[in-house]
């Protein structure tokens, strides 16, 4: 998670929500990434977006089977659906997102009878500083 936490820092000196996400298989680091929406124009560029999309690239797969994602913060809906799709084994993530989450919260996309692949779901890694994070990026917006 510590690594997450610095892609979502270097995310929110690019200006972007400060999100970041790691895709590990076997103990080993794949991909990494923050949050790149506005840089690149891509509403769908979230930080687990982009480790899966180059994490499925290095494995020659669309199939992520016993890899595990740490993010920062609770998916949305749209990411919550990929993570099932790529059959992401493990999902670890720090702070809870009861605007825009899709795992515990919103449509809670995993309790839903059409979802075929349901991660291990581990809530509130490191969610004190994940969250932290969020609050000093927001309120800075609204100075």
């Amino acid at each position: 998670m510590a690594r997450a936490l610095g892609e979502a820092r270097a995310a929110a000196a690019r200006g972007e929500v400060p999100v970041g996400a790691v895709l590990v298989k076997d103990g080993e680091i794949l991909s990494s990434a923050g949050n790149r929406t506005l840089e690149l124009k891509d509403p769908s560029a979230h930080a687990e977006m982009l480790v899966i999309r180059e994490a499925a690239r290095l494995l020659g797969s669309e199939r992520l089977v016993g890899c595990d994602l740490w993010v920062t913060l609770e998916p949305c809906a749209m990411c919550a659906a990929v993570i099932s799709f790529a059959r992401i084994r493990r999902l670890y993530y720090g702070a809870s997102d009861p605007k825009m989450g899709g795992v515990e919260h919103g449509g809670r996309h995993y309790a839903q009878t059409t979802c075929h692949h349901v991660p291990e779901v581990y809530p509130g890694i490191a969610e004190r500083e994940a969250g932290e994070l969020l609050k000093t990026f927001f309120a800075g917006r609204r100075d």
